[in-house]
């Protein structure tokens, strides 16, 4: 695995977008060990993309789907449609595309600070990052006997901090209720301002969610043939975030059927603010052969 600063440097430059025109961005793409483009890579370059054509408003939420498998080898265009400028609130839309052929959508709403009413769902009673033993996720030394693919796969996590409340052994899977809670923070730090905070939180908000909805089923991409996809993803920016502080991601799954399965997710920081909202809807398949 690469080095934790490495990595983190490495986010960094991935989701910089390059300005070929007005209103059109291009990114890099990254292999992390999948057969296509991670999601939370292209949720927080098209989050940047359409960030890039708003003024003093901050993104407060995100409505995605995903069209087709992107291609990890091939850089990204990001075309963004700029369909309301409001009094208070700005609305975008974003096409992402590869090879000619559109593979994901993205509508956003951005908002100018205001003051309104206030309340949340308070933050769960878990231990606090600190009392959680650090761990791999796979024991290094099966690690080093799994292909090249899955090592990278596992390196995903690389810029970012995770510690998991209560675990499930990916070689030994249990059933077990369909709730998943964990800590995470950035590994390096990435400056006060919202706009790369709130792309960085999208794209850490793509991991952990929809597998959730396999919890109850005692299985795992180790030991089963999953065919897993996201197919939506939805995202709510509540408050202000640092992602160099611990945060807490509280995932669940309420529903999986018809070959899909739907989780939900909030983000609190350790002072207990509920700083966003998610929900993601993937395609879960378990293949008998």
């Amino acid at each position: 695995m690469k080095p934790a600063q490495d990595a983190f440097t490495e986010l960094l430059e991935l989701v910089k977008l390059e300005q070929l025109e007005v209103n059109l961005f291009r990114g890099e793409s990254r292999d992390i060990g999948t057969s296509r483009v991670f999601g939370g890579q292209v949720l927080a370059q098209a989050v940047l993309a359409a960030s890039e054509t708003v003024d003093e408003r901050l993104i407060h939420s995100l409505h995605a789907y995903f069209l087709r498998a992107g291609d990890d080898q091939s850089p990204i265009v990001y075309n963004v449609d700029r369909s309301r400028d409001g009094r208070s609130f700005t609305a975008r839309r974003v096409v992402a595309i590869q090879h000619g052929r559109p593979i994901f959508t993205l509508s956003a709403s951005f908002q100018l600070q205001q003051d309104g009413l206030e309340h949340q769902t308070p933050i769960p009673e878990v231990p606090p990052p600190e009392s959680i033993d650090v761990r791999d996720e796979i024991p290094s030394e099966d690690l080093e006997r799994a292909p090249q693919k899955l090592r990278r796969w596992f390196s995903r996590f690389g810029p970012f901090e995770f510690r998991v409340v209560v675990d499930q052994n990916p070689f030994d899977p249990q059933p077990m209720p369909p709730v998943k809670q964990l800590w995470f923070r950035l590994r390096g730090h990435v400056g006060d301002g919202q706009v790369i905070q709130r792309a960085l939180l999208a794209y850490a908000s793509d991991f952990h969610l929809v597998g959730t909805a396999t919890l109850p089923h005692g299985i795992s991409f180790m030991k089963n043939h999953l065919a897993m996809a996201s197919l939506d993803h939805a995202m709510w920016f509540h408050r202000d975030v640092n992602l160099d502080e611990w945060l807490l991601y509280t995932c669940d799954s309420p529903n999986a059927s018809g070959g899909r399965g739907l989780a939900r997710g909030m983000i609190h920081d350790q002072d207990g603010r509920l700083v966003a909202s998610t929900a993601q809807e993937g395609m879960i398949r378990v293949k008998k052969d």
